[in-house]
């Protein structure tokens, strides 16, 4: 006779913090140290007792086996021209990494960046790479371990070997080579002993490197402004090498600062937007020798200026393409023709769809559209360089939707039509997407995707995600966990929700700070129209999100926990009064809020998970999982959440667990096909289980 499972035991302790006179109860505080042996001691018991449960439920392997299958149909991207050499990536069936490959003009293909040759563990990922412009010489950035410090290496691409030693301390680095590639700018944190213990990842610096020299003897790049506070930076050069815009953000904070430089006259950087101007704006210098930019000066979903770098100040900015009332404008490249003067390509959403359009690279006046294979998102889009004649008038754009792996078509005389599918036959299942409208709390429309069985017979057994915060929109892509989950006979929904980037930086606002509970609304109101719809029933439902989108569903299981059956709750944040103090957790500040503050304590208090469980409450079925290599968000929030839940649900853990799955060598961001799936079949098999869906067996 089997024994049966109890949760480890977890003291609670009587610790209260006091902040601005409101008591706030702690009593997991001693799982916040990873090396205290008593969270040790619970962490293995965790381990011990989530892969035990995991291990019983039904359809693992044959998941795992098609989830591999739909993976294998690999990938392959927009590509980067230099000088005639065509730079892209590409996934084949069977890789765990995608590969960096360059292409001659005699059509000799090669690669040039494997990460499984650099380790064939698959723990090292390729962070970052870019060529030169003359396409010798190649920057790469790669981290190990998943946890994102990247390094950053440089070499021939003639060869593939290296031309000087690499480069440490260069997470989320910017690149931008200067003509010749003698040089390039780049971005780096500082040495661990120029700041106080702890604070290193908060500061970076923009230093001019020369290939083959120390980085003893970089240059630092300096200007009014440019080193204050946990600022990322990223860098940009004119393509004739006579201009460096430096770009700036505090933390997350969706506003940015901008520096100009003139680096013929080698004159300082002079600022030409800073924070106080409280707005967005990408500015670079384009062929033409003007200074562009995309921005959210008086348009929240972004308009496109020109102006001459020598008078960069907005007083002398002119709108080139207005404001679309219906789109969000996300990125612009310029179309040179080898027979008419240049177009500009601008690439917008509409409701989280991708569109292409062209404007008069002059006046801005429409001229048309790009076809695009249907409803979806882009991967990249890119144009020749103007050392690469032959592929003039060309654009290319990386394309995916719901049921499409990544892909490119290339676009030439009103014609868009395929280059290059992924490279791996796959079969994906008979669906049926839409995208439908719904009314949240206050009112306000809202849309999401459904995904469901071409029979779409209901009410099936549903898992709804969502992200909502940072400005990040969630767009039509393919996932081999969406496919997996509706070819069983589920439905898999994305909502947009408020908070997020789909409908531009007013819909971003609308969900962060003191606005924080319209993004759970939201997605309250998203399953409630699924069950009103007949799509699915409550106990039917399950929910799951990450990151942030972790931190949405741990606020929807507590503010409502019998509207959703079984919850994948990965890589949170959950402990919103103590956010700050861990990891990357003060960069995002602009996003929540501060507990230093009393008021935005209250915005804090009002939606914090881990502070809003109820003991004598059955909480759904919730699987926490966490990477012990996360260098973003700390996997002390799942700790004390699920401890806290262990104790204070009433329901049966053979019907309703509370699970903790853990993972080391792996962080934040990307992992290995591999890794991939294990996680994807952990967290699916967990929802089937208690939503009723039946997996292949």
């Amino acid at each position: 006779m089997r024994k049966t499972a109890v949760y480890p035991a977890a003291p609670r302790l009587d610790v209260v913090d006091v902040l601005h006179g409101q008591r706030v109860a702690d009593p997991y505080r001693w799982l916040e140290d990873p090396a205290d042996e008593r969270t040790v001691a619970w962490s293995r018991a965790q381990d011990e007792l989530a892969s035990a449960q995991l291990a019983e439920l039904p359809g693992r392997d044959a998941l795992a086996a098609r989830m591999h299958a739909l993976l294998d149909a690999g990938s392959v991207g927009a590509p980067l021209w230099r000088a005639g050499r065509r730079f892209w990536t590409r996934r084949e069936p069977g890789q765990e990494h995608a590969v960096v490959l360059v292409r001659g003009s005699y059509g000799d293909e090669r690669v040039l960046i494997d990460p499984m040759e650099i380790d064939r563990t698959g723990r090292t990922t390729l962070d970052a790479w870019l060529p030169d412009l003359e396409g010798r010489l190649l920057a790469y950035q790669v981290s190990a371990g998943g946890d994102e410090h990247s390094v950053l290496h440089v070499i021939d691409v003639a060869t593939g070997r290296a031309v000087e030693p690499p480069i440490d301390r260069c997470r989320y680095s910017s690149v931008a080579w200067l003509p010749g590639g003698a040089e390039f700018f780049y971005v780096r944190m500082v040495d661990a002993g120029e700041v106080p213990a702890g604070e290193q990842a908060f500061h970076r610096r923009v230093w001019r490197h020369r290939v083959g020299t120390p980085t003893s003897e970089d240059r630092l790049i300096d200007g009014p402004g440019l080193y204050v506070g946990h600022t990322y930076y990223s860098v940009h050069v004119s393509r004739d090498g006579r201009w460096l815009v430096v770009t700036g953000n505090i933390g997350t904070a969706r506003r940015d600062s901008v520096w100009i430089g003139d680096l013929h006259s080698g004159g300082p950087l002079h600022p030409l937007l800073t924070q106080a101007d409280d707005i967005q704006c990408s500015a670079w210098v384009e062929r033409d020798g003007l200074l562009y930019l995309r921005t959210t000066d008086g348009a929240p979903r972004w308009r496109l200026a020109v102006t001459d770098p020598r008078t960069p100040g907005r007083e002398h900015w002119r709108e080139l393409v207005a404001e679309d009332p219906d789109s969000v404008l996300d990125g612009v490249r310029r179309l040179e023709l080898p027979d008419g003067p240049p177009l500009l390509v601008l690439a917008r959403s509409r409701h989280a769809v991708a569109e292409l359009a062209l404007h008069d690279a002059a006046d801005g006046t429409p001229r048309g559209t790009v076809p695009l294979p249907g409803p979806g998102s882009l991967t990249g889009f890119s144009v020749a360089d103007r050392d690469t004649p032959v592929e003039a008038g060309r654009l290319w754009v990386g394309w995916t939707d719901f049921v499409t792996p990544s892909q490119v078509h290339r676009y030439e005389n009103g014609e868009t039509v395929l280059e290059a599918a992924a490279p791996g036959a796959v079969a994906v299942p008979a669906v049926r997407s839409s995208q439908r409208t719904f009314t949240s709390a206050d009112g306000t429309t809202i849309r999401m995707f459904v995904l469901a069985p071409a029979s779409d017979a209901g009410p099936r057994p549903t898992l709804v995600t969502g992200y909502g915060g940072f400005g990040i929109s969630r767009e039509p892509a393919y996932s081999a966990a969406a496919l997996a989950w509706v070819e069983a006979g589920g439905c898999y929904v994305v909502v947009s929700l408020r908070g997020g980037g789909e409908e531009g930086d007013a819909w971003h606002l609308a969900g962060n700070r003191g606005n924080k509970q319209n993004v759970f609304d939201d997605f309250h109101a998203a399953c409630d129209a699924l069950v009103s719809a007949g799509t699915t029933t409550t106990n039917q439902l399950s929910i799951m999100g990450g990151s942030n989108g972790g931190l949405l569903v741990g606020a929807a299981l507590t503010q409502r926990p019998a509207a959703y059956r079984a919850v994948v709750c990965s890589a949170p944040l959950l402990d919103m009064v103590r956010y700050e103090e861990f990891s990357l957790g003060r960069t995002w500040n602009d996003e929540y809020g501060t507990a230093a503050d009393p008021e935005e304590l209250g915005w804090l208090l009002s939606y914090s998970p881990y502070h809003h469980v109820e003991p004598g409450t059955v909480y759904p079925a919730v699987l926490f999982t966490v990477f012990e290599s996360d260098t973003r968000v700390d996997p002390l929030h799942a700790r004390k959440m699920c401890a806290a839940l262990q104790y204070a649900t009433t329901g049966e853990l053979e019907t309703h667990p509370i699970l903790l799955r853990r993972e080391t060598d792996v962080g934040h961001g990307a992992r290995s096909v591999s890794r991939t799936v294990g996680l994807a079949v952990d967290q699916l098999v967990f929802l089937a289980a208690h939503t009723g869906l039946v997996l292949p067996t």
